[in-house]
């Protein structure tokens, strides 16, 4: 596909503005009946996902139109768009999330989030998460770095974090951590773990990202509209995702499924 994008500033902005509609509306719905029901694969499903996801899609066709958006409830639906994949990883194309931590959201815990990434080469390019019931905000994107804002203040630049001497802080999932798993391969890999954090969603790439902890590793399946948005901000703030073989975490796969990555930064290799 051949297609001049906005640049990066003006993209980031937009969407910037699309997550903050779509939280306003979740957290509207968080405030009432949640609509919780169950999809065909039999993973849970609100009414907020899919509210804020047409927000976000209509948000995204407007301002780049033709351009191929994979988006979550639209995938479950069937609605599968077709994706270059004649470059590297293929693309360009938005994957979108729009109410990553169903789970938390259904346990009303507060980590849960919005999640929008632009994905050029098979990298991600760009990166909006946003954490509705803090509202809290962060961005990343290639050359611009990354930042956060709570709330209405100001955004302010974030990077990753040398390694502690003390050891490493590791993110685990709230829903989905196998403990065992985790400390076999940080014995094997020769990491040293000080501290763990919990957290839902792909608030543990941003934890990252600000410089709270130092690795998350995963090993269990996800899709890619669940790790994008969190890579790209990751990325832009000096960390990186890689498989466990070492290889980027590349987007535009059969399926749109990831392997087993590992989420860090740089200096925790």
């Amino acid at each position: 596909m051949s297609m001049t994008l906005p640049d990066l500033t003006t993209l980031r902005d937009a969407c910037t503005v699309f997550a903050r509609d779509a939280a306003r509306e979740i957290m509207r719905i968080y405030a009432g009946d949640l609509g919780e029901r169950t999809k065909a694969d039999k993973s849970p499903v609100t009414d907020a996902d899919h509210a804020a996801e047409v927000i976000i899609v209509a948000g995204l066709r407007a301002l780049t139109p033709g351009l191929p958006v994979v988006a979550e409830e639209e995938m479950a639906a069937g609605h599968v768009p077709k994706i270059d994949t004649s470059q590297s990883g293929g693309g360009p194309f938005w994957l979108v999330d729009p109410l990553d931590g169903t789970k938390e959201f259904i346990k009303r815990n507060g980590e849960f989030t919005v999640n929008i990434a632009l994905i050029e080469k098979g990298r991600p390019t760009l990166g909006i998460v946003l954490a509705p019931a803090t509202e809290t905000l962060w961005r990343g994107a290639a050359g611009l770095g990354a930042d956060k804002r709570e709330r209405d203040g100001a955004f302010t630049a974030i990077t990753t974090r040398p390694p502690p001497p003390q050891g490493l802080t590791a993110c685990a999932s709230r829903s989905h951590a196998i403990y065992s798993d985790l400390d076999i391969w940080f014995r094997n890999n020769n990491l040293t773990v000080a501290d763990r954090v919990q957290a839902g969603s792909s608030l543990k790439f941003c934890l990252i990202a600000e410089g709270k902890a130092d690795i998350y590793p995963r090993f269990g399946p996800t899709n890619e509209w669940d790790t994008a948005a969190g890579q790209g901000v990751l990325e832009a703030a000096g960390g990186e995702v890689v498989t466990t073989d070492g290889r980027p975490l590349l987007y535009g796969k059969p399926r749109f499924s990831n392997p087993h990555f590992i989420a860090r930064s740089t200096a925790a290799r």
